[in-house]
């Protein structure tokens, strides 16, 4: 394991709070991406030069920087269908938020849809503007049943 990688903990997956600092990084960087239309191997490196990483999961954040540009017209579609205005017309920062949002939706089903909502709520009260978060909320919230059908219809455990 190279020392930029975050410790795995007991089950060998990461931390969830090494993972909740790659989702930071990642929306900042997809911010900064979406502003200044940089080369995504640009801003990788940026971050990783410009950032603590020890405590950070940094493949998830290579994933998830990488993976939203990759996406981004699955993405954006997904977004489209759900919004109440068009994509150009959202704060930047809830833009990233959901963009990230949806990619781990649709690409990490090892990551709960009720995760993938939450840290987007709180990326959005960390970053977004004061009532961001109940943005964010609602548009996850209505992609989750579509985008994780038999997860979101599953009975709950517990």
């Amino acid at each position: 394991m190279s020392e930029q990688q975050a410790r795995p903990g007991r089950s060998g997956q990461p931390k969830p709070s090494a993972r909740r600092k790659a989702r930071s990084y990642a929306m900042q960087a997809l911010y900064a991406w979406q502003m200044a239309d940089l080369p995504i191997h640009e801003l990788v490196a940026q971050f990783l030069v410009d950032n603590d990483f020890s405590k950070v999961d940094e493949v998830y954040f290579r994933e998830l920087v990488s993976g939203v540009p990759g996406n981004l017209d699955v993405i954006d579609n997904h977004l489209g269908d759900v919004l109440d205005r068009p994509l150009k017309e959202l704060d930047p920062v809830e833009l990233a938020i959901l963009r990230l949002g949806v990619y781990e939706l649709t690409q990490r089903l090892d990551v709960p849809y009720r995760v993938v909502i939450n840290e987007g709520i709180e990326l959005a009260k960390t970053f977004g503007a004061t009532d961001g978060h109940k943005y964010v909320n609602g548009i996850l919230d209505k992609l989750a049943p579509r985008l994780r059908s038999v997860e979101f219809n599953a009975p709950r455990r517990g």
